[in-house]
């Protein structure tokens, strides 16, 4: 019987993410055959593993992927300990699921949710280098400038910034509109970048991930992605 790494096996079964699933092991809440392990340790179909006390059903639980337009003060979470709203409380599903990458608590748009650890690694990996499209409203007529270094990169105080593509939509009466893309994942990336150069954000709105858009969906609306998006997101 094939040994697989814990966090990819407890990952097929929709328990949560490899991120997750290592972190959980570091706080001593895995054990396998009544033993609390390290990572990186292998298992098979006839370990007993137990997860914060529960044994897990070998069962493989189906595989669900969905698209959200997130609102606004809604957590990117599977849960908060005050009791706020979540992404996973609009999502209605019999699968756990759980966001893939976040949101900011005051931004909107396009966030992704499933029980696929292994789509979760693809997506958030580095080397997956995927592009995230916001739409963007700043305070004041953002200058030329600005979006030139917003182009080549932004000093944060964790470090200056990959490059971004800026698309300037509108710039008058005080306000402006403008497309970001970026490939990081940053927390508050985008309006850190844009309160670096003296334009704080009005609206931020993800449109895009990669190749995927809200399209027609409303905030607060939900779909299940299409085999096609699916397998893209499983190419990258």
């Amino acid at each position: 019987m094939e040994e697989i790494r814990i966090n990819k096996y407890l990952a097929s079964l929709g328990i949560g993410s490899r991120r997750e699933i290592d972190k959980l092991i570091e706080e001593g809440k895995i054990r396998v055959n009544g033993e609390v392990i390290s990572a990186g340790i292998k298992v098979t179909d006839k370990d007993i593993i137990e997860v914060k006390g529960k044994k897990i059903s070998k069962d493989v639980e189906r595989k669900v992927y969905y698209m959200l337009n997130k609102p606004l003060e809604v957590l990117s979470s599977a849960k908060d300990d005050r009791g706020r709203r979540t992404v996973v409380d609009i999502v209605k599903c019999k699968e756990r699921i759980f966001p893939i990458g976040r949101l900011d608590y005051n931004t909107t748009g396009l966030i992704l949710l499933t029980n696929d650890g292994e789509l979760f690694n693809k997506v958030i990996h580095p080397r997956s280098e995927v592009y995230k499209e916001y739409y963007v409203k700043v305070v004041g007529e953002i200058k030329d400038s600005s979006i030139k270094k917003l182009e080549d990169g932004v000093e944060l105080e964790d470090g200056i910034t990959l490059p971004a593509y800026v698309k300037l939509i509108s710039r008058e009466r005080g306000k402006s509109e403008l497309m970001v893309s970026i490939r990081e994942g940053r927390n508050r990336q985008v309006r850190r970048m844009l309160e670096a150069v003296n334009t704080p954000v009005l609206v931020l709105r993800r449109e895009r991930i990669g190749k995927l858009s809200l399209g027609k969906l409303k905030v607060g609306e939900y779909r299940e992605l299409t085999e096609s998006e699916v397998k893209y997101l499983y190419s990258l």
